[in-house]
């Protein structure tokens, strides 16, 4: 049984389509979480000194995937200091539940190292705009 030629070029043209609609989508979101984080790096707020748990200090061999992650379960553990950590949380696990099979996110932090909420937000947008780049 073969398969016409025609058919077979419309599979992967769809197919091509679909891949770049993800990657849109993606770079979406991401944009969408560095302007998020944007105007909460202006808005001066007074839980901008809470500590939130470091996720990016240390083991440098982390994924990008487990640092969005991770990343998602500081910005939901601090949503009551400003809104838009609940959009970010939310921006955060719509792009892990897209990527990743391995992370459930929001994936557990280890109790440790803490930081500042307002270093914590810098450190982030740092790599969302490193990943808008890639």
């Amino acid at each position: 049984m073969s398969i016409p030629v025609p058919v077979l070029l419309t599979f992967l043209v769809l197919s091509a389509c679909q891949g770049h609609m993800a990657a849109v989508l993606q770079t979406t979101i991401l944009k969408e979480s560095i302007r998020l984080l944007r105007e909460l790096l202006e808005t001066k707020v007074s839980c901008d000194k809470m500590n939130v748990t470091s996720i990016f200090s240390g083991d440098k061999t982390v994924d990008d995937m487990e640092i969005l992650c991770k990343a998602s379960t500081v910005a939901w553990e601090g949503r009551s200091c400003h809104r838009h950590l609940e959009g970010i949380y939310l921006n955060l696990l719509s792009l892990v539940q897209r990527k990743s099979t391995v992370y459930k996110a929001p994936c557990p932090v280890a109790a440790g190292n803490t930081t500042s909420l307002n270093e914590f937000l810098v450190d982030l947008q740092r790599v969302l705009q490193r990943l808008v780049k890639e």
